[in-house]
């Protein structure tokens, strides 16, 4: 027998994900001013009030009104009528200085290296059943998220508005091969005059089959359109955001483990971030030089050491390599400790904002982002 997976995406005028832009946004500009700056931002929406609240050390200055207001208008509301815009939102906020006791144990001192920000345990995931070295679930659910929200954008189908809501699944053999998408979920906000049947129609036409069509469908896939019919209240109108409460949206559907820490609004000396980046990475790598169909790669840290207390690797039975000794190797090839994280992938010196929307891996790494996506010539180290 074989089983089923399920894994979702949403667009960017999602309220938490609206939330999740805010925060990445912010960091991005202290980041930009400030490359040691110390970050922690966390964002609610309601309505049409907006609270950012968290700790920010730094020697930069922030506009933090104006940033805000711009990530609101680039998610799509910039109307009154869509229960929040831009312009006319409320945007209060409440930032204190980083703990004195944090910093102590993060901060560099007398050649000493830096220090995690938090204990925790973070992980990484990589498999071959997609290009991307993604599960095909939460690829496919991202790829509909990011057509649906570009349908707006580009006024193909202009009633469109900017809350919606993806979810792919995906029937596999006992080996873990996919076989078939067996069933699509869309649930999109639109203007109150589209006829429901019409939305059913184009979102079936214009959106899945193009994305997920034939290679995957087949006449026993079940498909569900805006299921309960109307939708046009959504965004923050209709549900209250909060950054870092999509944490399956961003890593990796759940077909793998996740530390529990959110990602959003954090600069990377909290290792719940930058060392599940790493996790990735590591994980990507070996997978793409074949020492494994599928592995997961965690790291565990104490707060203010700046090695992690443990790092083990399982590839689910499809190593090349027994998993010990691919625990013993993957800290050789990558670095762990939070100087080595920051260096090797550039940490200073990324833009984070790209991450917040349609997952933070699985991307295309470019000159300013998502540069744990490299892939990193390893077989001489093997």
């Amino acid at each position: 027998m074989g089983y089923f997976l399920t894994s979702e995406s949403v667009t960017e005028g999602h309220p938490d994900k609206l939330c999740d832009q805010i925060s990445d946004a912010l960091l991005d500009e202290y980041i930009s001013r400030d490359k040691d700056s110390r970050v922690a931002v966390e964002v609610m929406a309601c309505g049409d009030v907006v609270m950012i609240a968290g700790e920010v050390t730094s020697g930069a200055t922030v506009d933090v009104d104006a940033i805000s207001r711009q990530v609101i208008k680039d998610a799509g509301y910039t109307d009154g009528a869509l229960g929040i815009d831009f312009k006319n939102c409320l945007i209060i906020t409440n930032m204190r200085r980083q703990s004195p006791d944090i910093k102590t144990g993060v901060d560099k001192r007398s050649g000493k290296p830096t220090g995690a920000g938090d204990q925790g345990i973070m992980y990484g995931y990589a498999t071959k059943e997609t290009e991307s070295f993604m599960p095909l679930p939460i690829d496919l659910a991202h790829t509909l998220a990011r057509r649906l929200a570009a349908l707006r954008k580009e006024r193909i189908l202009p009633w469109l508005r900017p809350d919606g809501k993806t979810q792919v699944t995906v029937e596999y053999d006992r080996n873990g091969k996919p076989l078939r998408v067996s069933g699509v979920v869309i649930s999109t906000q639109h203007d109150e005059s589209v006829d429901i049947r019409n939305l059913r129609a184009e979102i079936l036409s214009r959106l899945i089959m193009p994305e997920v069509g034939d290679r995957w469908m087949n006449e026993e896939t079940a498909v569900y359109i805006n299921p309960t019919g109307r939708f046009t209240v959504g965004g923050p109108a209709a549900d209250t955001g909060l950054t870092g409460r999509k944490i399956m949206v961003d890593t990796y559907g759940g077909a793998a483990r996740h530390g529990g820490g959110a990602f959003s609004g954090k600069d990377p000396t909290k290792v719940d971030r930058s060392s599940a980046y790493m996790a990735r990475y590591a994980a990507k790598n070996l997978v793409a030089c074949g020492l494994a169909d599928r592995c997961e790669v965690s790291a565990a840290y104490a707060i203010g050491m700046p090695e992690p207390v443990a790092i083990s690797v399982n590839t689910f039975g499809t190593g090349k390599i027994d998993d010990g000794k691919l625990s013993v190797l993957t800290p050789r090839l990558f670095p762990f400790s939070v100087d080595g994280i920051i260096e090797e992938l550039d940490l200073k010196n990324v833009r984070y904002r790209p991450a917040a929307t349609y997952g933070h891996f699985g991307r295309e790494p470019g000159d300013s982002s998502f540069t744990w996506e490299a892939l990193k010539d390893v077989s001489a180290c093997i």
